[in-house]
């Protein structure tokens, strides 16, 4: 339909997560009718976060060097870290502006089903983090998805790093009702996490 080098554009475009073939075609277009500079630009940004953006040796989060910003940000508390499953999962976090501590990006969740095991994930460069910290790890905020991998992801790490720090405090995320929702429509299982981890006020 399009000529080859449209085409390959438009497929290239829908292999971006969330990208279906109209939205990969509108895009291609959109490239079409942008100035030269604006498509170089694109093409160079792209080049460039390739090419400089990394893992941060210590945390797993993106990083232009060595070591990410937070990692390197002396004011972080050190006792502290919050374990996630993707770098974009610290995002959001940082947005609240409550958390202080550092992160440890796992790279995905556990899930047998799909051939994801504990050796697959940044696990192991946790243990190793949480035992031999100077100054020591007071407490692990598991902050995985609250969906079924999520879930199993977070037991398996706290039983672990209970065994192998029980000095250690393990936390999970508090889940239940958003700020704002209406009680009939929250379904079951919300409402039920918001019932078990209900606070005195």
């Amino acid at each position: 339909m399009f000529a080859p080098p449209v085409q390959r554009l438009v497929t290239e475009l829908a292999r971006l997560p969330g990208i279906g073939q109209r939205t990969a075609q509108r895009l291609a277009f959109h490239l079409l009718r942008a100035t030269p500079q604006e498509a170089v630009a694109l093409a160079d940004a792209i080049r460039e976060v390739k090419e400089r953006v990394g893992a941060c040796e210590t945390c797993f989060n993106l990083a232009e060097g060595p070591r990410c910003r937070i990692c390197e940000d002396p004011r972080r508390d050190l006792g502290l870290i919050c374990v996630v499953e993707e770098f974009a999962d610290v995002i959001p976090i940082e947005r609240t502006h409550e958390f202080t501590g550092r992160y440890h990006v796992l790279g995905g969740a556990l899930s047998p089903i799909d051939g994801v095991d504990p050796d697959d994930l940044r696990i192991t460069e946790l243990y190793a983090r949480v035992e031999g910290a100077e100054p020591p790890v007071r407490e692990v905020v598991l902050a995985t998805n609250a969906t079924t991998t999520g879930e199993a992801t977070a037991l398996h790490l706290a039983g672990e790093l209970r065994e192998r720090a029980p000095e250690v405090t393990v936390s999970r995320l508090a889940s239940g009702l958003p700020v704002g929702a209406d009680l009939e429509y929250a379904d079951e299982v919300t409402l039920g996490r918001a019932l078990t981890g209900r606070r005195v006020l």
